[in-house]
């Protein structure tokens, strides 16, 4: 399903820490696969109860981080100036975290069934796509803001239940990704529907990316293709 979704992305890959995402970015020659702090975050906030000390400490090192995207949000900091700020402040952090980290599963002697030990070796597994957003400006540091646009999904689901079809609930999540994605891109979702599914038809097949939304906005958000029957636009 993965492989079937993404087909041949290539570029940085944002996931939380299911398996099947890194067996993914493994075969794809050029994907490079980035991991969520926040999930690894999770991971020690769980079992805050069976190693209060240790987990005290781990999430004093993570918060350093949230602390510095902050700064660079409230700064306004983009590109390069966002890059460099993060070399500068972030980088040393999560050296240090891991340092930590390394250390202490080897001084404090945890068992194997330790929550701590466990919570440490997910992040320690995930070390080098936890520090991809050190090295590209675009990465987020987590999929908080997916996870965002997916709510209306998992809690919608308690309402309407089932989507009837595997082929229906296929066409479902096309649908709530595209949405997402206008959101994500500041794009208006009916506008972008109503040109894409009037421009389709005639737009040359080797060029389809440029309507998704990203590359839509780009190329034809100055003037989009408006519906006759839509008297907002009248």
């Amino acid at each position: 399903m993965v492989r079937e979704a993404l087909g041949k992305f290539c570029g940085v890959l944002l996931t939380d820490g299911y398996i099947v995402y890194r067996l993914f970015a493994q075969t794809v020659q050029g994907l490079v696969q980035a991991q969520c702090w926040s999930h690894t975050r999770r991971q020690f906030v769980d079992i805050a109860g069976a190693e209060p000390r240790l987990v005290t400490v781990a999430l004093d090192h993570i918060e350093g981080f949230y602390r510095e995207e902050a700064e660079i949000r409230q700064r306004g900091l983009v590109g390069e100036a966002k890059l460099a700020h993060r070399g500068e402040y972030t980088k040393p952090l999560v050296d240090a975290f891991f340092v930590w980290l390394k250390q202490t599963v080897i001084t404090a002697v945890l068992l194997p069934t330790n929550p701590f030990g466990q919570a440490a070796e997910y992040a320690l597994k995930r070390e080098t796509a936890l520090r991809v957003f050190l090295a590209d400006p675009d990465v987020p540091m987590d999929t908080n803001h997916l996870e965002r646009e997916i709510r209306p999904v998992a809690l919608g689901r308690k309402n309407w239940m089932f989507c009837w079809t595997e082929v229906g609930a296929r066409q479902v999540g096309i649908i709530y990704s595209l949405l997402a994605s206008c959101r994500l891109q500041g794009v208006d979702p009916y506008v972008y529907l109503v040109d894409v599914l009037q421009r389709v038809d005639t737009h040359p097949a080797l060029a389809l990316q440029l309507l998704t939304p990203r590359l839509w906005k780009e190329h034809f958000a100055g003037q989009p293709l408006r519906s006759d029957l839509d008297r907002n636009y009248q």
